[in-house]
């Protein structure tokens, strides 16, 4: 059977790592079953996720979302849509890790001007901005707002999180970041560590689309040289548990500062297997919070697969 190469980047942010494709015409067509096979760590490159490149006016998904937001992109001055998937072949909102490795890989491939002060790219969940910082990039991730905001606010937590070893459900709070999540603080940095992330947490009751699960522990003290500091795991969904997960992250941050009433603190370091991420928040006129997230991103090498 004829077999065509297909050229690849592995990219990677804080161990969140992703197969990158560059997909200029637009003629890179991606099923379940290929996302899949490229992702398995034993029989693909082995990945967390893929993500394409293609502009926008070269895709009938985000031409859609050019139509429907007034966004213009063309040859000369092309928009580029980071089409997520992920390492099952589900089609994900975003990533906030990916959004990273995205834009140091369009730099890269001289898709992008490498000294433009920002880089606009169009994801499922919106545009995100990126701009190059002394983390590596930040990422302009929008709003983050509780996935079920009365609950919340009643009790700061809206569901129950079992994981296998767990004697009890842990009460948790689900927060969106264009994609949702739902976080569990611990008691102890032992108990993160015992964690048993092979198998999905269950969640009750569980957002529509499912939800990653965030475990969390704040640091002792939590508040450091006005910092605030915490340490995640992550089960994906989709994927199983990763070293690192950019909204997840976000949304880690978000729920301690619920937790912590705030504490008049805007900035936070995560510590995730992978490495450290960055967290700032910054209040908008209408009460709202807007988040960025920084960090590194690496990309690891550059080869050609043989796909049927």
């Amino acid at each position: 059977m004829a077999t065509t190469p297909l050229t690849f980047t592995k990219a990677q942010a804080t161990g969140n790592d992703f197969v990158m494709i560059a997909d200029a015409t637009g003629s890179q067509k991606l099923d379940a079953a290929l996302v899949e096979k490229l992702c398995d760590r034993h029989m693909g490159v082995g990945a967390d996720g893929l993500i394409r490149a293609v502009p926008a006016h070269q895709d009938t998904e985000a031409g859609r979302m050019l139509a429907e937001t007034g966004l213009t992109s063309s040859a000369e001055a092309p928009l580029w849509f980071m089409d997520y998937r992920n390492a099952d072949g589900s089609i994900a909102e975003m990533c906030g890790n990916g959004v990273r490795a995205f834009a140091h890989f369009l730099i890269n491939q001289e898709a992008v001007d490498p000294d433009a002060e920002s880089i606009p790219v169009l994801t499922r969940a919106g545009i995100k901005t990126v701009r190059q910082v002394s983390e590596g990039y930040a990422v302009g991730m929008g709003v983050w707002s509780f996935i079920d905001p009365e609950m919340a606010a009643d009790s700061a937590s809206d569901s129950l999180v079992q994981t296998p070893g767990q004697n009890d459900p842990r009460p948790a709070l689900s927060i969106s970041m264009g994609n949702p999540h739902t976080v569990v603080a611990l008691p102890n940095e032992q108990a993160l560590e015992n964690l048993d992330l092979h198998t999905p947490p269950k969640v009750e009751p569980n957002p529509p689309q499912g939800t990653n699960v965030e475990f969390v522990v704040p640091a002792d003290p939590l508040i450091e040289n006005g910092e605030g500091r915490v340490r995640m795991r992550v089960h994906e969904r989709g994927v199983g548990e990763t070293m690192s997960c950019g909204t997840g992250a976000c949304a880690a941050a978000a729920a301690v500062r619920v937790w912590a009433a705030g504490d008049g603190v805007d900035t936070w370091r995560v510590a995730v297997p992978g490495g450290e991420v960055t967290i700032r928040f910054t209040s908008r006129e209408d009460g709202a919070e807007d988040v960025e997230l920084a960090g590194p991103a690496e990309l690891v090498y550059t080869g050609e697969l043989l796909t049927e």
